[in-house]
């Protein structure tokens, strides 16, 4: 996309990082409603508000602790509100499918979903996956009863400032009893000729005994600096399922900061996967809520680090009601200098009888240098409950290194080996077998040092 600094709006670099996107919103709040819809439009200022109270999120605020916030969103930035067109087409340079996965694939170029690259094959009747915007224009009754109700404006600075200014996004629904086959994987790319800032917003509702599977790939085109804030929220109806899969190979110079936001219903199932094979500083909230009884949670995490980079791993898992069960597991492997950080809170409140829960983190160091920053919760107001939480941060096993040398194989091999098989317990878990397949190979091209971009992408090699 050829935009140019003159033709976007700028945020001032101020010291105050809160103060300058305040001030960007009151001078340019006419030209973000002209370019969304009403339904996106009317939470916004009641999102200006609770943004002016809350402001960026500051280290003292506990569930931002590891991560310098403030510093991510000080810098200028260029905002497209003027929704320039894209100068190309990205279905004719970019491809992303993993193969034999047979996906429907939808493109978001950088906050704008790209109606003119849908696929060719048709989803079952009733399906939509379509530009938020543009649905929200021609239904505005289903986005009214669903956006900006999980994603808390008056509790989270994030949530709020991308609710103030995102213009667009993807809604994804699917109606009763419908299941959906195809896999639908959204590549959303960042690209641009000058520095940018953007926010991108996602809907998905899944209605009672729906299914539904959902891949996301990040990437970036080239090596300007990229603020991506991102908002997901997903409604999980009695007895659906969905399961979503969120990929990042970006560039180091990419910050990327996404909030997903989860509400299951009874007799419910989600799988989430976060995948960080290459970044630059990343910041993952999750947090769910069950709202009915016998639901079922799954939530995963695979890191792969070096160099600089850093990686935010934040949860929480509400049991508000009884007889629902939750999983989950984060693993990472830190190379060089990077630094890792992993807090998971699992909340088990009083009327909660009959809850299961298991959470684990578990890190490896390959460097005196690299840093992980670990901390599992479990607060329980419930006295019938089976939870459990451990958390290990060590370094590659010097005996098992030891033991391979001796039959042969070099130190290099050996290394690989153990971290390979160590993070594979997480893509393990992955339920589309040639997914599983694509990400076992990804995975051992980044411990091989050969995966600095995606490798069917035609923009970046």
């Amino acid at each position: 996309m050829a935009l140019q600094q003159s033709q976007s709006t700028s945020v001032a670099a101020k010291q105050n990082s809160s103060e300058q996107y305040i001030q960007l919103f009151e001078a340019e709040q006419n030209l973000l409603c002209q370019n969304s819809a009403p339904a996106m439009n009317a939470k916004r200022a009641e999102a200006l508000q609770h943004f002016k109270q809350l402001g960026i999120p500051q280290r003292k605020d506990e569930r931002y602790k590891y991560t310098d916030m403030q510093a991510i969103f000080a810098p200028d930035y260029g905002l497209n509100l003027h929704r320039m067109p894209f100068s190309f087409r990205p279905e004719e340079v970019f491809s992303c499918d993993v193969p034999n996965l047979s996906t429907s694939v939808y493109f978001l170029m950088n906050d704008v979903f790209d109606v003119n690259s849908l696929p060719k094959g048709k989803l079952p009747e009733g399906v939509v996956v379509d530009s938020l915007k543009e649905y929200a224009l021609k239904n505005p009754d289903l986005i009214e009863k669903y956006y900006a109700k999980l994603a808390a404006t008056d509790k989270d600075g994030i949530a709020a400032l991308n609710t103030m200014l995102a213009q667009d996004g993807l809604v994804v629904y699917v109606p009763k009893n419908t299941k959906v086959e195809k896999t639908i994987q959204v590549i959303n790319i960042m690209r641009s000729d000058v520095d940018l800032m953007l926010n991108r917003r996602v809907l998905i509702v899944v209605e009672p005994g729906a299914e539904v599977k959902m891949l996301f790939c990040d990437h970036t085109a080239n090596d300007r600096n990229y603020l991506a804030t991102q908002v997901i929220e997903a409604y999980v109806g009695e007895n659906a399922s969905l399961d979503l899969y969120c990929m990042e190979e970006t560039s180091y110079n990419n910050k990327r900061v996404s909030n997903a936001y989860f509400d299951q219903a009874s007799n419910s199932r989600l799988t989430h996967h976060v995948i960080t094979l290459h970044n630059g500083v990343t910041r993952n909230t999750t947090s769910l809520r069950f709202s009915g009884e016998g639901a079922e949670c799954n939530l995963y995490g695979c890191v792969i680090a070096d160099k600089q980079q850093h990686i935010d791993n934040n949860t929480l898992i509400d049991h508000a009601v009884p007889h629902c069960t939750s999983n989950e597991l984060y693993k990472y492997v830190l190379d060089g200098h990077s630094t890792g950080a992993f807090a998971g809170r699992v909340l088990v409140q009083k009327d909660a009888q009959k809850t299961s829960s298991e959470e684990r983190n578990q890190n490896i160091c390959v460097t005196k240098e690299a840093r992980m920053y670990s901390q599992p919760e479990l607060e329980i107001y419930a006295d019938d409950v089976k939870c459990a939480h451990g958390s290990t941060v060590g370094q590659l096993n010097d005996a098992a290194l030891f033991y391979m040398r001796q039959r042969g194989i070099s130190e290099k091999e050996a290394k690989f080996l153990l971290e390979f098989a160590f993070i594979n317990e997480v893509v393990d878990q992955i339920k589309l077998e040639p997914l599983r397949e694509r990400l076992h190979h990804l995975v051992e091209k980044r411990f091989r040092g050969e995966l600095g971009t995606c490798g069917n992408c035609n923009l970046c090699v």
